[in-house]
Parts: C-alpha cells; structure tokens; sequence
C-alpha cells in the first residue's frame, strides 16, 4: 500500500521505503564499455591521513557520479545508476511502481524519458531503458558483495529530497539482512527478500534505486530502505543510521534475466522458520544447538514436504511455540547459523530445479535431506 511517504510499519519501528518525495501516498556483468575507477590503495594503511582519505574520497565521486541518474515520475522520486552501453538503468521495483511517466536525469543534464522492461517484487530491482547517446552512458563497475565484511566504507550516491548527485559515506553495519519483498505468497504473506546489506551511510527519502560503493568506486549494493522512528513536520521519514542495500551479487543474478525475460524466478523450498531464539524456547523446544534455522511450518506439497522435513506439532510451556519440528543447520554442507543465513545461500547460489541438501537436528538424530527446488508460486 502505498502513502504520501512510502513507509511501511516494521514492528515498532518504520521501515521505510524510500521512493520518496511522492505526490501520492547466473551472474554476468553488463555489456557496454565499463568506465575506469581510480583503485583507492592509501600506501601505508596503518597511519590514518585524513587529507589522503578526502582525496581518495573525491576521486571516487569524479570517477563514478556521471554514472547515477535521478529517476523523476508522476508519483515520486528516487535514484538509479547505468548497468550498460545500451541504455539500462537499474533502480528499485518501489520506484517505478504504478508509474505511468518516467523521466531519467543525468548528471551532465540530459534528461530521457524511460521505459520499465523487467521488475522483479521479490528482490525490489527494475530495470528501465532509455534512448541516450553513449557520450551520456557511463556503466558503473559491479563488485562483489560476497567479499564485503562488517566494518568496510561504503558510499551512497543519489537523489535524497530531490537533491541531485548527493554522496554519504558510511560503514557496512551488518549483512545477510533480510526484509519483506513486495511478491505476495498463495496464503497471503509475503515472501522474504534476503542478503540484504545494513549501512549507516545517511540514506533518505529519494536514494532509493541508487548505488552503493565500495572504496574502489564498485557497485556492491542498491540502496532500497531505511529503518527509523523519525519523521520530518510534513511526515517524511528521517535517517537514523539503519539503511538498508540489494547486495549486487542479487543484482548481478537477477537483471540478465530482466533483461531478457522481464522478470526472474527465485528458488522454493516453501518452509517458514524461527530465528533468534530465546533460551527460554531452545529448553522448551529441546533443541540440542542454540543456533540453527528452526522450522516452524512446511507448505503442503512443496519442496521441503515432498522431501520430509518436519515442521513443529507438539504444544511447549512457551504459548505457540511447536516443538517437534528439524532444526536446519547446514546447506549444501555450509554451517547456517540462522534461516537469513541459509535464505542468502539459497538465492544467491541456487536457481529453481536446482537440488540442495538441508542438514537438519531431529531430536538426538543428525539427517541429511536431498531437496529439489521448485520456483516461487
């Protein structure tokens, strides 16, 4: 549903998505001449040089902000950046959503109207194409975001409040994030998107849809998402240091297909699972691992059902807590600690036909099941 702001409640906290400023409420890399970054390798990186970083710092932007665009339509606006030499942008689903005009705007001032070509619900990703000469095509180099550790600097380029090319700068504050996607499940709920990268670069409404940089001046992520509690006079949502990013290796699996296809299915096991739990439910449910993705229900004739994985049926001392049910605790021999743990494995690496082997606690009893994905319905 969409408001003036484009926020959704997340538990007691907002999260807020941010194609903002509205009037309404298997991996490959882009075609297309990739401009040169300048690599950021300070000399000697045991001594911090301030001068040194706000020159690395400002390198970075001269080499990639011809690359971002402002994606303005009639019901808002947000951000995105050149995936080719052929004209396609990439930027959120929730930007373009609903959208009958779309005009890209590029830092040089050439302006274009563009047209959606693929959108994928599940991982909030576009791709639109516009007719632009190749003087105006910058591609921005993708990285990798499988290689990103907590700690890292990270830069956000975008449109925040209408603000054209803005930059912030930041650390990855987490990943393996997971939020709801838009794609609504057959029983109502919504499925999860996963491998989501936390950042406390300052992101706003209108930097949705845009880049997020490693120091090198390669894509790792899409800004989609902020998490706050505070709002502007006129209701717009407010950074408070949780930002959240698409990483790119999602990207760099989904958008060939978008491309192509128009759209991309995502691998089914068709499970629910229980992270985070409490001591209190681990003695209650018998559980003889503290971490692990516990498996709460099992969908009647999917993947996970064919295959016997068993889901809780037996009451506790903890009110709805089932217990009874497979405690997941490796993929495909890969230790998962929690179920946002095994959802990136799962797509990221595996595509529906694929099989993937669940290593799951049944009681005392440590099995191996052998699951087929099917695609999500």
């Amino acid at each position: 549903m969409k408001t003036k702001q484009s926020v959704l409640a997340l538990v007691v906290l907002v999260l807020a998505v941010l194609a903002c400023q509205s009037q309404l409420p298997a991996a490959v890399q882009p075609t297309g001449e990739v401009q040169p970054v300048a690599t950021i390798s300070p000399s000697d990186t045991s001594v911090i040089n301030p001068v040194a970083q706000q020159d690395n710092l400002v390198a970075l932007y001269d080499g990639v902000s011809a690359g971002t665009v402002a994606i303005l339509t009639d019901l808002g606006s947000g951000s995105g950046f050149v995936y080719d030499g052929d004209g396609h942008i990439i930027t959120n689903f929730h930007v373009i959503d609903g959208a009958n005009l779309i005009e890209v705007r590029f830092t040089s001032g050439f302006m274009a109207y563009g047209t959606v070509i693929g959108t994928d619900t599940d991982s909030d990703v576009a791709v639109i194409k516009v007719d632009a000469p190749a003087e105006e095509l910058h591609p921005l180099p993708l990285g990798d975001s499988d290689s990103l550790k907590v700690g890292q600097t990270v830069i956000a380029i975008g449109n925040p409040f209408g603000l054209d090319t803005t930059m912030t700068v930041g650390i990855i504050s987490a990943l393996g994030r997971t939020l709801d996607s838009a794609h609504e499940s057959p029983d109502g709920n919504l499925f999860t998107a996963g491998d989501i990268i936390q950042t406390d670069a300052a992101i706003n409404p209108g930097n949705s849809g845009g880049p997020l940089f490693n120091i090198n001046g390669e894509v790792v992520g899409i800004n989609r998402a902020i998490r706050t509690t505070s709002f502007t006079d006129t209701g717009e949502p407010i950074n408070s240091g949780i930002g959240f990013a698409i990483s790119i290796n999602m990207v760099k699996r989904v958008t060939p297909s978008l491309i192509a296809d128009g759209k991309y299915d995502y691998p089914f096991l068709g499970i629910s699972s229980m992270d985070s739990l409490s001591l209190e439910m681990v003695n209650a449910l018998g559980l003889k691992s503290f971490t692990g993705a516990y498996v709460t229900s099992v969908v009647a004739g999917g993947p996970a059902d064919k295959a016997g994985i068993i889901a809780g049926d037996k009451s506790t001392s903890v009110p709805g807590l089932l217990a009874g049910g497979d405690l997941i605790v490796a993929i495909d021999g890969q230790e998962t600690r929690t179920f946002d743990e095994m959802l990136a494995y799962l797509i990221t690496h595996k595509s529906p036909g694929d099989t993937v082997v669940l290593t799951v606690l049944r009681g005392e009893e440590k099995v191996d099941v052998t699951i087929t994905l099917d695609k999500r319905p």
